[in-house]
């Protein structure tokens, strides 16, 4: 299991598999190919003891993953377009969250969009003094989150904070981070965040693994627990002339006009 070119690349040293974001030209920002990549990996992992725990970090120092790739929105044209979008992206962060050994996420920079989805779905969450974390989609791009996308992370900080992050469009820093419990630890820079990332990997993964893997499928069923229909949500945003201006907008380095259509 190691892959060292590409978008996303992985490799197996001492029982952690290393996964690590691989377009620092663009951010890290998530293609499919990337998203299918991770999924992969996730859903192989090998539960023989050759891989411990997982850590997934993102290359040039300046970003985690800052979202998905827009220029793969213009290809959106049918509602069916945006429910298999919020289906895929679904599938992957549930991907992360049954891997059966524990997943550590290591961010440094922006983390933000996919890249905060898929943070918030690994089991720990780590970060450098640079983190800059949330959806800002209200400003971006006019579309929505999943409602097991919400609930994932109202979990963990809260709902009145994650309403207010996305109606703001505002970005979360590492010391509101540490102080809601989004991250357990905040490193000074990136050195500093993957030598403690290294260290926690080794302790997590000296653990019982059927008591962690246990723990993980119980959190996990406990939020599943509640379905939520929010078909009709995610295609009036990704359907809507708003979505179409926001992703031409951003794209073009412009401010959009919204309309409410």
């Amino acid at each position: 299991m190691t892959e060292q070119s590409g978008e996303i690349t992985d490799e197996l040293r001492g029982g952690v598999l290393w996964i690590t974001f691989n377009r620092p030209q663009a951010r890290n920002a998530l293609t499919f190919r990337m998203y299918d990549r991770l999924s992969q990996l996730c859903t192989e992992m090998p539960t023989d003891g050759s891989a411990r725990a997982v850590v997934i970090s993102g290359a040039g120092g300046k970003a985690f993953a800052a979202g998905t790739d827009m220029t793969q929105f213009r290809a959106f044209d049918t509602p069916e377009d945006a429910l298999d979008y919020e289906r895929r992206i679904d599938a992957v962060l549930e991907a992360v969250e049954r891997c059966p050994v524990p997943t550590i996420a290591a961010i440094n920079g922006a983390c933000t969009g996919g890249g905060g989805s898929i943070a918030a779905a690994c089991d720990i969450r780590i970060a450098a003094s640079s983190l800059k974390f949330g959806f800002p989609i209200a400003r971006t791009l006019g579309n929505c989150l999943a409602a097991g996308n919400l609930a994932r992370l109202s979990e963990l900080i809260g709902a009145g904070r994650v309403r207010e992050i996305i109606f703001t469009a505002r970005l979360m820093d590492a010391d509101e981070a540490l102080a809601t419990g989004l991250v357990s630890n905040v490193l000074p820079d990136e050195d500093a965040l993957m030598v403690h990332a290294a260290e926690l990997a080794d302790k997590v993964g000296a653990m019982a693994p059927l008591t962690l893997r246990a723990t993980k499928e119980a959190l996990r069923r406990n939020r599943a627990a509640v379905q939520v229909d929010d078909a009709d949500l995610i295609v009036s945003c990704y359907m809507s002339e708003d979505f179409r201006i926001g992703m031409e907008a951003f794209l073009a380095k412009k401010k959009p006009d919204w309309t409410g259509k």
